[in-house]
């Protein structure tokens, strides 16, 4: 019988448990409690006996190292506008939420983010991670609370469900209380490329606000694409400034422009008078007031006329116009809760009738401690424009020409006389363009005289006219109708018949 050689293995497999913990801080950092999370160590021992030998062959495996990582710890804490705690935090949430995949901005709220249920204090071996206060169970949303410390909020990120990827985004929102005043709050994190850190522990990111206001006390933003970014994610967290006030459901604002006026028509020749009042609605001062006003059309500033006051002690103002446009400033401080009022007065021309008689205003402020911009407006007032007296005025044309054949009218090749001056009978006195026209607007109905001063055109004098006899002369007498326009010609000739090419 031939021998059969025998082979027996015995294989036993070890499974061991490791404690495995890490240290760090603020947001984007590994934790800093001790919190146990169980390693699984895979190692396998075997033994072989050589059945012609009987030599017996022991040995163990290498081993596998199936650790999980810890979890990654964002802490934030939610801070008024000049970094100062809000008296009460009732009521407020803060939710994680994954972009809308359909939104190209990525901008927009998709899902709550999935996050890994914890538990404080942790019950070892029972493969649920240990928490971290305040949100020891990890909830999202997490509803803040006035537990020391106030106002901090956290969630903890898996690494093992790919969380603090490179590239990953996410949106923190922050919900105040209803009825409140204040608006909610985005804030867009993007997890970039880790510098390495700690145990390669250390998470940076970039946060966006997508409301357009600063995201840390220490300013250094612009307001309008607001982006911070933290080099150091493991010494710098991330605090939020507190939401801006607000009046009703406006847009977030800490001051308001109001404009009126003293009446609600007027008619050329008047003069209106304007109020720009700024409110304070923020919890401290504001400087570096610069208002802003369009006129309407047909309306002239009056500069003399401004006038400051808060609470009604007067203050500087001053006052710059270029255009339409006036520009009003002052160093004066707007205290909390109070007003500053500018008043300034505008005269109506005949321009007016033609235009809108709605002017509006915005204005531009500073916090007095930490400089933080804010804006209101347009601020709007309409004023209805009546047309007076103008309505049944008229319109005077004219020319004077040079005169070839003595008909009295214009013929081509008959060129006009320029800078040529004419004086009408209620003492205008006009000057021809450099084609020899000349207007004159809202006239008077009824007879209108003008006057051809011949002083103004040296080298001519009125051309003789064969067909009427009453053009013969440096005057014309027309008759304007309400509303109507009639025409008022002059027509010379070069002084001593010269003849005219």
């Amino acid at each position: 019988m031939d021998r059969k050689w025998l082979q027996r293995v015995t294989t036993t497999v070890l499974i061991g448990s490791v404690l495995h913990s890490s240290t760090g801080n603020a947001i984007a950092q590994q934790t800093e409690q001790k919190i146990a999370r169980p390693a699984i160590n895979n190692q396998a021992s075997y033994s072989y006996t050589d059945p012609a030998s009987r030599f017996n062959f022991q040995g163990i495996s290498s081993q596998l190292n199936a650790t999980p990582k810890p979890l990654v710890d964002p802490l934030g804490r939610i801070l008024g506008c000049g970094g100062e705690l809000l008296p009460d935090y009732t009521g407020f949430s803060v939710g994680l939420y994954e972009p809308n995949p359909s939104d190209p901005t990525g901008t927009e709220l998709g899902n709550l983010v999935s996050l890994t249920r914890t538990e404080l204090p942790d019950i070892q071996n029972n493969s649920v991670p240990g928490g971290l206060k305040p949100n020891t169970e990890n909830s999202n949303p997490y509803f803040v609370t006035n537990q020391e410390p106030k106002g901090t909020y956290n969630f903890l990120f898996d690494p093992n469900k790919g969380q603090i990827a490179p590239g990953k985004s996410y949106i923190l929102v922050i919900n105040p209380p209803r009825n409140s005043i204040y608006t909610q709050r985005r804030i867009k994190l993007q997890i970039v490329d880790s510098t390495g850190g700690i145990g390669n522990g250390v998470v940076r990111y970039t946060a966006t606000s997508l409301d357009g206001q600063p995201i840390t006390t220490t300013g250094g933003t612009t307001f309008t694409d607001t982006v911070v970014f933290v080099p150091n994610a493991e010494t710098v967290g991330l605090d939020l400034l507190a939401f801006q006030f607000t009046t009703g459901m406006c847009q977030p604002n800490q001051v308001q422009i109001i404009k009126s006026g003293d009446r609600a028509t007027a008619e050329p020749g008047d003069t209106a008078i304007y109020r720009l009042s700024v409110k304070n609605l923020s919890d401290v001062g504001l400087n570096g007031v610069v208002a802003t006003d369009n006129l309407p059309l047909g309306f002239n500033f009056v500069a003399k006329s401004v006038r400051g006051e808060i609470n009604g002690q007067a203050v500087n103002v001053t006052a710059e116009r270029q255009g339409s446009t006036v520009t009003f400033r002052t160093d004066a401080i707007i205290p909390r809760g109070l007003v500053l009022n500018i008043a300034y007065a505008a005269q109506l021309t005949s321009d007016s009738v033609r235009g809108t008689g709605r002017n509006t205003a915005i204005v531009n402020v500073r916090r007095a401690d930490n400089g933080f911009a804010a804006k209101d407006g347009p601020a709007i007032h309409d004023l209805k424009i009546r047309p007076g007296i103008t309505s049944d005025c008229g319109t005077i044309i004219g020319r004077v020409f040079v005169d070839k054949n003595f008909d009295g009218e214009q013929q081509p090749g008959e060129p006009g006389v320029p800078n040529a001056v004419v004086f009408m009978n209620n003492g205008n006195r006009i000057t021809t363009d450099p084609n020899g026209l000349y207007s004159v607007a809202n006239v008077k109905p009824g007879s209108q005289t003008g006057v051809l001063d011949l002083s103004s055109l040296p080298g001519y004098t009125l051309a003789p006219n064969t067909k009427f006899k009453e053009r013969n002369s440096q005057s014309r007498l027309v008759r304007l109708e309400p509303g109507g326009t009639v025409r008022m010609n002059f027509a010379v000739t070069p002084t001593f018949q010269e003849e005219v090419k």
